[in-house]
């Protein structure tokens, strides 16, 4: 598996209109090949921002490389210029990339 992160500092009282365009718009993840789960995740407070960041499973980095090269991505991030709602980070969002070398799950008679 491979896990794409990206850490997103935004602005202090730009969080709900941040959440609002994530959660409104369409992903177009659910059409790629290799496409596990996707969460937008909100971290800890700062004095002038809030971090959040994207948090998106794929089956393999190549199924990663093909969603940022289709035309899927390029709609899904149609309105990432924040046009609509004025700059909402403090600064460009940091990419992250992993390849899961093991994965935990609870045993089946835990549960």
């Amino acid at each position: 598996m491979y896990i794409a992160m990206n850490r997103f500092k935004v602005k202090k009282g730009s969080e709900t209109a941040f959440e609002t365009v994530w959660t409104t718009r369409e992903t177009y993840l659910d059409r790629m090949p290799g496409f596990v789960e996707f969460h937008l995740l909100k971290g800890p407070e700062a004095e002038d921002h809030t971090l959040y960041s994207s948090h998106t499973v794929w089956a393999t980095k190549a199924n990663f490389e093909a969603w940022t090269t289709s035309d899927e991505f390029r709609k899904a991030h149609a309105r990432a210029d924040n046009s609509g709602t004025g700059p909402l980070y403090l600064e460009h969002p940091k990419f992250e990339g992993f390849e899961v070398k093991q994965t935990v799950r609870p045993r089946a008679d835990a549960a």
